[in-house]
């Protein structure tokens, strides 16, 4: 390995370093980002004809700008897709259509309440996102559960249960997404065949902190209960939540169909749904409109989490420029060839990591360490992928910061590191487990 190589790599894990210990910095992980994507690509154009062959003379410049479009290309259609995404979920959540999946989870038994919650944010995080879906819930949460001890309990399910939803989804969470995108598993594969391990990687861990519930929950507050908007009717309402994440449904049927990136079908659902807001609040009086200007898409798109978005420019590019120099190859191969090309060892310790380092950045390497092949684990929907994409996402439940959800919730309710690792870790850990196992029954047994 040579010193700049050496150099481009101590760049990247010192800004690894920095995005872990955001929380004691007090530096946004998106500003690092940046500089990490800035500073890895600097160094390369020191000598980039050592990594870009035909980087030489007059061409230098011309091959490294279309390496980093190339590059960028591709980082952009995941971009895209969560800009939508977000715009969407933020679309029906302020204008009141989340209120039906809050009246579906009303119930006074405590148990009840919790598979409800369970598969409830299970199947709306493999709808949604994880990050949105833990809102949501934590949300509705609230506004059942007066008592803050048992809440916690049920927060923690939250996490679980967002994170086993998004990784049986191509559309559930951001690492799911970016893998789809590469093209290295599809919709199909992992909903045909990381569905039941999922689903196991929820129930483990829900029937363990069943078993620490009893009795009734006491009767919701009237300040508890949601104030529905005035500005639409609960028709509209309504049908603002089933045009948005039935339009979230159809992104897959309709890359199925067109053949075209996902980031196309979900700026397609946008534009329906902001066509038909538009509509409901054309139809609104003068004074009404005006104070409904804030629940409009032309008001959320200026809301967007920005830094959340330029995070990902910034670690994919990143990353990117690993790959250039033949880093992450380097690295894919001594992998292999320390645990013997085990796939479901190698991708179980990957899961393990994403419950201490953010998930995008691990997954982003491992789709540059690994080529795709023909046939076998590495193919397309082979096994290589599809427990990555699973491992990766419901392996961030093991800590309460292995996760967007995670951190999310521990925000929101106040759960500390130490309450987490010591009363959920280990359960979620058993979850883990128990859906790698399954997967493996269905490869032996099944498939």
């Amino acid at each position: 390995m040579t010193t700049l190589t050496i150099a481009i790599v101590t760049v990247f894990c010192v800004g690894y370093l920095f995005i872990a210990v955001e929380s004691l910095t007090k530096v946004n992980k998106a500003a690092i980002a940046l500089l990490m994507f800035v500073a890895t690509w600097t160094l390369l154009m020191l000598s980039p004809e050592s990594y870009l062959p035909t980087a030489v003379g007059d061409q230098i410049a011309a091959v490294v700008s279309e390496t980093i479009e190339r590059h960028l290309g591709s980082t952009s259609t995941t971009l895209f897709f969560l800009m939508g995404a977000m715009t969407i979920v933020e679309l029906v959540d302020q204008n009141g259509g989340f209120n039906f999946v809050r009246n579906v989870m009303q119930t006074h038994s405590k148990r009840a309440l919790l598979w409800r919650i369970a598969f409830m944010t299970f199947f709306l995080s493999a709808i949604l996102d994880n990050l949105t879906t833990s809102i949501v819930m934590i949300m509705i949460l609230r506004k059942l559960v007066a008592n803050q001890r048992d809440r916690i309990v049920y927060a923690s399910l939250v996490i679980i249960a967002a994170n086993s939803g998004g990784a049986f989804s191509p559309i559930g969470d951001v690492t799911t997404i970016m893998l789809w995108n590469k093209g290295v598993i599809t919709a199909q594969g992992v909903l045909s065949e990381l569905l039941v391990p999922s689903v196991v990687s929820m129930v483990v861990p829900a029937y363990v902190l069943s078993l620490s519930l009893k009795g009734n929950l006491p009767p919701a507050t009237p300040q508890a209960q949601a104030t529905n908007s005035q500005d639409l009717t609960d028709t509209q309402r309504k049908t603002i939540f089933f045009l948005g994440v039935g339009g979230l449904i159809f992104v897959p049927v309709f890359k199925s169909i067109t053949h075209l990136p996902p980031f196309v079908g979900i700026l397609l659902v946008l534009g329906l749904l902001w066509t038909v807001t538009e509509l409901f609040y054309a139809n609104l009086k003068e004074a009404e409109a005006r104070g409904s200007m804030q629940k409009r898409v032309s008001q959320m798109l200026s809301r967007i989490d920005m830094s959340t978005i330029l995070f990902f420019l910034g670690i994919l590019m990143a990353v990117a420029c690993l790959e250039t120099i033949g880093v992450l190859t380097m690295l894919g191969q001594g992998l292999n060839a320390t645990f013997d090309g085990n796939h479901y060892l190698i991708t179980g310790i990957i899961g393990v990591l994403s419950s201490i380092i953010d998930n995008v950045p691990l997954v982003a390497g491992c789709m540059g360490m690994y080529p795709v092949a023909p046939t076998g684990d590495m193919a397309v929907d082979g096994i290589f992928w599809q427990l990555l994409a699973y491992c990766a996402g419901v392996g961030g439940s093991m800590l309460i910061i292995g996760s967007a959800a995670g951190v999310v919730v521990m925000g929101l309710e106040k759960i500390t590191f130490g309450w987490y690792m010591k009363h959920i870790s280990w359960i979620a850990f058993v979850g883990y487990v128990a859906g790698i196992m399954v997967y493996w029954a269905e490869k032996m047994f099944v498939l």
